[in-house]
C-alpha cells in the first residue's frame, strides 16, 4: 500500500490537480503529521479521492469536527485496508499554545492506546503498522531548540509498542545531504516534512 504523508510546509505544486494526479495517482491514502491548512488537505484528499488521516500540528488550532475532515488519529487506533495506524499529536511545551505537552501529559496520552499496541505486539510482533506523530521522539530526528525537542516518552513507546515505521513532521530539514529517516531498535522513523511516499509491504 502507497501512502502519501504531508506536514508543515505548503508546496504550491500540491495546489496543482494535474500535478498531483501525475504524481500519485497510484496512492491509496493521505496521512498529515501536522500543521497543515484545512483546506490544503481537502483539496489533495478531493483530487486523488483519498481517505485523510491526520494528527494535530502544534500550530493547528483552527481545526473543528467538520475540518479537516478525514479521520483524527490522536490516540485511537485506526484500521485500513488490512493495516493498522495510530496516532499523537502536538509538540513539547514550549509556550502557552493549547496543543502542546509536556512530558507528564504526553506520557498520559501515551497511556490510552499502550495496551492495545502491547497487546498487538504480543500476537503479531509489533504494535501497529504506523505511528504518526507531530513530533519525533527525543534525540531521534529533533532539533537542538527547545520547541523542536522530541518527547522522551516516544522512545519508550517505541520499546514497548514497537511500530513498524513511526512517521512526523515538526522539524524542518535544510541541509538536503541529512537523512530523513533512521532506524531505533525495529522502527523505521521518518521525517515526512513537507511530504513522502510511504511504500508499506504486506507482513
Amino acid at each position: 500500500m502507497k501512502i502519501l504523508a504531508v506536514s508543515d510546509n505548503q508546496l504550491p505544486q500540491f495546489s496543482n490537480s494535474e500535478f498531483l494526479k501525475r504524481q500519485f495517482s497510484d496512492v491509496q491514502a493521505l496521512i498529515s503529521c501536522g500543521d497543515m491548512e484545512p483546506d490544503y488537505l481537502d483539496f489533495i484528499a478531493s483530487v486523488l479521492n483519498l481517505p485523510l488521516y491526520f494528527v494535530r500540528g502544534n500550530h493547528d488550532h483552527h481545526y473543528n469536527e467538520s475540518r479537516p475532515g478525514g479521520t483524527n488519529l490522536h490516540a485511537h487506533i485506526k484500521r485500513f485496508q488490512g493495516f493498522t495506524l495510530a496516532g499523537l499529536e502536538g509538540s513539547i511545551r514550549y509556550n502557552r499554545g493549547d496543543i502542546q505537552y509536556s512530558e507528564s501529559a504526553m506520557f498520559a496520552e501515551s497511556l490510552r492506546i499502550l495496551p492495545a499496541l502491547m497487546l498487538r505486539r504480543l500476537v503479531r510482533g509489533y504494535g501497529v503498522d504506523i505511528m504518526v506523530a507531530h513530533s519525533p521522539p527525543c534525540h531521534l530526528n529533533d532539533a537542538d531548540d527547545w520547541a523542536h525537542r522530541g518527547f522522551r516518552t516516544f522512545r519508550w513507546l517505541l520499546r514497548l509498542a514497537c511500530p513498524r515505521y513511526f512517521i512526523h513532521g515538526h522539524v524542518d530539514i535544510y541541509d538536503r545531504r541529512k537523512a530523513k529517516d533512521i532506524l531505533f531498535l525495529k522502527t523505521k522513523i521518518i521525517n515526512i516534512n513537507p511530504y513522502f511516499v510511504l511504500d508499506i509491504a504486506d507482513h
